[in-house]
């Protein structure tokens, strides 16, 4: 026999420290059911919770890959209609139906016509200094981007739009500091902006989704668009602009190369039809408080018609080059949320809240104690599996103080869209994956983004919620 011991330093090099989160997952759902003061099937019911989230934050599997795994844990513990219950929302099925928007979008030839049009429109005066030439892309794409946010109902398919015709841009200046401004900020106005268009945003779908289904209000396209639009729509897009144009303009002003003039930009009939069908879509979503149809029903009206034969821009072959994998985590995050409330840990949780505020609070407070909620939990795992969890407490806690659940539910979703590190949101994972930036620039850009955001513009908000609430 050896006499040689093994360390755990030793054993534990060759481990891919995303592994650890398996047993720090188990370890985390075990506390709850052995000393957590809950009653059984809420203690299982967060038990399972925990785990699915140590796992999404650590990452030892694909997001799909836990999803299914906790789909499965409350289909044992509890039952296949509770396991089951995400894929009945209709906010699950508008983010599927937006996957299919954008990659008809991506195929038809549209996103081109962006580059194209910017720069054909870039004024002779400002082409050959890159100071100028900076500016004026960054405003153009980045307001640009976030008329693309209500067309296409989809952040990450966006991002993944936008990022080549960006890079392509970006390579017009010799600095890299410009390049990387022309990348992250019409990314960034494109996610974030995205705040003030329900169907912008996957936060968005997810919490309205979640009040509607805890017996909430149901909360229109053009209600959020007129609330939220305004302040973290186009402020918040312009704040980015600002933000970027500071910390990457370009130094040397003769270090941009000047497009190529050729006349009048041309689409082509594809191109043309894709618009229309994506104006359509907008139309009958701006409409929806005079027929009264789910967004979904829109976007299922524009993927029709873009797949359909003869009149459509994509065949049927397309289908299989979308990533519908998001549909297990949404249906993962939905479960969790309805298991947590009819084991009633959201009655619990909201009614704890509710005693750390005065008797009678005011909605000011209440949202700003929000805000903090949100942005805590959003420290520890992935935003949107925070809405699974926070949102039906924060339906049944404002049901309990007596104050409007639309503003809570509206300043829930700015606070989830407002982040600080990649690992928090797979959208800017997937910014992080194009290898244009590092994750110190992308942390960068991010934090200074959302603290502006959380000290400029939800004050102004809140303010508004207030006056008129």
């Amino acid at each position: 026999m050896s006499d040689r011991t093994v360390s755990p330093t030793a054993v534990l090099r060759g481990v891919d420290p995303a592994w650890l989160s398996v047993p720090a997952g188990l370890f985390a759902a075990g506390a709850v059911l052995r000393f957590a003061p809950l009653a059984p099937d809420a203690a299982r019911m967060l038990g399972i919770t925990l785990f699915c989230i140590a796992l999404w934050v650590g990452a030892p599997v694909k997001p799909w890959f836990t999803a299914l795994i906790g789909i499965g844990l409350i289909g044992i513990t509890f039952s296949t209609e509770l396991a089951l219950t995400g894929f009945q929302s209709p906010a699950t099925w508008l983010v599927v139906v937006g996957i299919l928007i954008g990659e008809a979008a991506r195929q038809s030839g549209l996103a081109d016509l962006v580059e194209r049009l910017a720069l054909s429109r870039m004024p002779a005066g400002v082409a050959t200094d890159a100071v100028a030439a900076y500016r004026y892309l960054l405003v153009v794409l980045s307001f640009g981007s976030l008329a693309l946010a209500v067309l296409i109902p989809s952040s990450l398919v966006r991002v993944l739009i936008l990022a080549p015709i960006l890079q392509s841009l970006g390579e017009r200046f010799e600095e890299r500091r410009a390049k990387i401004g022309i990348f992250l900020g019409p990314l960034f106005a494109t996610f974030y902006g995205a705040s003030g268009i329900l169907t912008g945003s996957l936060a968005n779908i997810i919490v309205t989704g979640l009040v509607e289904s805890g017996g909430g209000p149901a909360i229109t396209w053009t209600e959020w668009t007129l609330w939220l639009g305004p302040v973290m729509g186009i402020g918040r897009v312009a704040l980015i602009v600002g933000i970027t144009y500071l910390l990457y303009r370009p130094r040397d002003r003769d270090g941009v190369s000047a497009p190529d003039r050729g006349g009048s930009v041309s689409t082509t009939p594809r191109e043309r039809r894709m618009l229309g069908f994506l104006l359509l879509g907008v139309a009958i979503w701006a409409t929806d408080f005079l027929h009264g149809l789910h967004p979904l029903f829109g976007a299922v009206v524009v993927t029709l018609l873009a797949f359909a034969p003869r009149i459509g821009v994509v065949g049927a072959d397309a289908v299989g080059d979308a990533d519908f994998s998001i549909l297990f985590f949404l249906g993962a995050i939905f479960a969790i949320a309805e298991g947590l409330r009819q084991t009633a840990f959201t009655d619990l949780a909201a009614n704890r809240l509710l005693s750390t505020l005065p008797a009678d609070p005011s909605l000011p407070l209440v949202l700003a104690v929000v805000v903090v909620a949100a942005l805590a939990l959003t420290l520890v795992m992935e935003g949107l599996a925070v809405a699974s969890v926070l949102t039906p407490v924060l339906v049944s806690f404002a049901s309990s103080a007596g104050v409007p659940l639309v503003p809570v539910a509206m300043i829930e979703a700015v606070a989830l869209n407002a982040y600080f590190f990649p690992y928090q949101s797979a959208v800017l994972v997937a910014i992080l994956g194009l290898d244009v930036v590092d994750s110190m620039e992308l942390t960068k850009m991010a934090s200074v983004c959302s603290l502006a955001t959380l000290l400029l513009l939800v004050p102004i908000q809140i303010g508004l919620f207030a006056l008129f609430f």
